[in-house]
């Protein structure tokens, strides 16, 4: 497990009066589907007692549809405008732990909305872990194409760029969850 730290705008934890730590900014995951930021964004929000949020779970309350649904009967592009007003009322609460969507931080408007509003942390893995991963299940419109492997392996060599504009890069590797929550609280200041 490795970690590059850029220059977060903000402290993302803070100590409260009784010498624990409390989250002050929320903190977003960022990256390809199938790294483990739902996993790794539980565990995080636990060490931190603070809240977590999955925006796909948020989007699919809001729609009341799957996302698999909203991009078999609305598209990718009206999937991305709910995501980002979802993302943005997020960010206008209190500070949570985020795992977003994979192509999410592509969005110009949410990058930079989540840039202003959060520490953003790039869970990063190679295109053979995200495809063990994601394989299990089909549940991935992005990856109902002929040949998904290919498409996975070409999503994350034109996202791979963007997500390194996070302020935190972290390697989500084979080892559990708990690896990426340790490295990410030592990043933040937080161990």
């Amino acid at each position: 497990m490795s970690a590059h730290q850029g220059e977060p705008e903000g402290e993302a934890v803070q100590a409260a009066p009784t010498g624990r730590r409390r989250l002050e900014r929320t903190i977003a995951l960022v990256g390809m589907m199938g790294v483990g930021k739902s996993t790794v964004g539980r565990k995080l929000a636990e060490s931190l007692a603070a809240p977590f949020v999955d925006s796909d779970e948020e989007i699919e309350k809001a729609a009341g549809l799957s996302v698999q649904e909203i991009f078999a009967t609305h598209g990718e592009p009206e999937f991305r405008r709910g995501e980002r007003r979802v993302i943005e009322r997020l960010l206008s609460g209190p500070p949570i732990v985020l795992a977003t969507g994979g192509g999410a931080y592509m969005d110009a408007t949410t990058r930079a909305l989540l840039k202003e509003k959060a520490v953003t942390v790039w869970l990063r893995a190679d295109v053979g872990l995200i495809w063990k991963r994601v394989n299990r299940r089909d549940t991935r419109p992005l990856l109902k194409r002929d040949n998904p492997r290919q498409v996975l392996a070409d999503l994350l060599k034109a996202r791979e760029p963007i997500y390194a504009e996070a302020d935190l890069t972290i390697d989500s590797g084979e080892g559990p969850a708990s690896d990426a929550v340790k490295t990410i609280c030592e990043a933040l200041g937080y161990a």
